[in-house]
């Protein structure tokens, strides 16, 4: 239950007639613009997702912070 050729070429026609060939060619235009931001968006994502690990990785802590921990309910014995 496919389309054949000649079907396929009648709807695009009747497309064409309905909204007309500058409508359709700034319809592919922006939507080439849309999978050419998210192409570059996904790029700019995993670029900065390496820098931060490249980072991470590189930088020792520079604060250790040592004590022990005691509940607000208990009491110390001084």
């Amino acid at each position: 239950m496919g389309f054949n050729f000649r079907e396929l070429l009648v709807v695009l026609i009747v497309v064409m007639l309905v909204f007309g060939t500058k409508k359709i060619r700034n319809l592919g235009s922006d939507a080439g613009g849309w999978i050419r931001d998210f192409k570059k968006a996904l790029k700019d994502g995993n670029e900065a997702e390496g820098s931060l690990e490249a980072n991470a990785e590189h930088e020792p802590a520079k604060h250790v912070i040592e004590g022990e921990a005691t509940p607000v309910n208990e009491k110390k014995n001084a």
